[in-house]
């Protein structure tokens, strides 16, 4: 009997359980927006796209204020990653009006530009036709709000005091102010921007930028570039539309493991086509992109410069 014992002992060391045999899950906690806005649906996706690419990851997205919250939340390690604008990441990286954050960049997801969008009804066309009207400019934390900003400040123009300033709670609020005639414009921006798929399904056209303006902004902010949504990005869209913006980012705390931010560069880009399938905004997000996008190389997280380098990509 003792040498049975003995040999089932050892056939066990030899062939553990299947469930010691499964990989370790690591849980990824993804701080995204309120309801409605892109950075929701982008989210949503891409830890879908993350989850499906490497079993071993799972992302889990939570609705915040946006990139303003997210900011101060991922420093603190409330949130492992989250997704920020351009313009809000700009300036904490810069440590413009706040001090400079420790976060690095997982992955460039989209480029932002900002636009308006009106009714057909309305007689606006331009900019100059839009002063002192009533202008949804988003949530009070939101990156597309913060651009705008800047945007204006280049043309000369105050957000609060040159337009009627609507700010929304959520950030899905916005269309329904508008279809109601309780606004004139919606500022917003992207391609595929869920408020501004329901308002040109709804017949609402884009206002952007002239070339002029768009020289004035990008000279007097040069972080800013210069930007085109081609026709087509949304329904009823016949022209191109110039425009100016940045990147967004989904940025990591500052301690988040090299190896761990290596699985989901890796998983990002192996689900770059079940992303793109998903989302049109999701084609942007590559690995190229991100290197383009970074402001400095080493804002790039180390877990995912190694996992670029295999790629044959360097960040310098």
């Amino acid at each position: 009997m003792r040498h049975l014992i003995l040999a089932f002992s050892l056939f066990v060391l030899a062939f553990p359980p299947a469930s010691s045999l499964r990989a370790e899950v690591t849980e990824i906690s993804l701080a995204t927006a309120t309801p409605g806005g892109g950075f929701e649906l982008f989210g949503g996706h891409a830890a879908t796209v993350i989850n499906a690419a490497d079993p071993t990851l799972n992302v889990t997205p939570f609705n915040t204020r946006g990139s303003g919250e997210n900011l101060t939340l991922l420093p603190e390690g409330a949130f492992d990653i989250g997704l920020v604008s351009g313009v809000p990441a700009y300036e904490a990286f810069e440590g413009i009006g706040r001090e400079k954050v420790d976060l690095k960049i997982i992955s460039a997801t989209y480029p932002g530009p900002g636009f308006f969008a009106v009714m057909p009804e309305s007689p606006a066309r331009s900019v100059p036709d839009l002063v002192g009207k009533r202008i949804v400019w988003g949530t009070q934390s939101s990156g597309l709000n913060r651009m705008a900003f800047y945007i204006f400040d280049g043309l000369g123009l105050d957000r609060d005091r040159d337009f009627i300033a609507t700010y929304l709670d959520k950030a899905g609020d916005g269309p329904p102010k508008l279809f109601a005639g309780d606004v004139d414009a919606h500022w917003g921006g992207n391609i595929g921007w869920p408020n501004f798929v329901k308002i040109s399904a709804a017949g609402g056209r884009f206002t952007g930028f002239t070339e002029a303006e768009v020289i004035k902004i990008t000279t007097t902010h040069p972080f800013l570039n210069a930007m085109t949504v081609p026709a087509g990005s949304y329904t009823g869209q016949t022209t191109d539309l110039k425009t100016v913006g940045l990147w967004s980012f989904i940025l990591a705390r500052p301690d988040l493991p090299d190896d761990v931010a290596y699985r989901l560069a890796k998983a990002l880009h192996e689900g770059h086509a079940d992303l793109a399938a998903r989302l049109p905004q999701g084609r942007d997000t590559t690995p190229q992109n991100t290197i383009n996008a970074a402001l400095r190389p080493d804002l790039i997280h180390p877990g995912v410069q190694q996992f670029y380098a295999e790629l044959g990509l360097s960040a310098d």
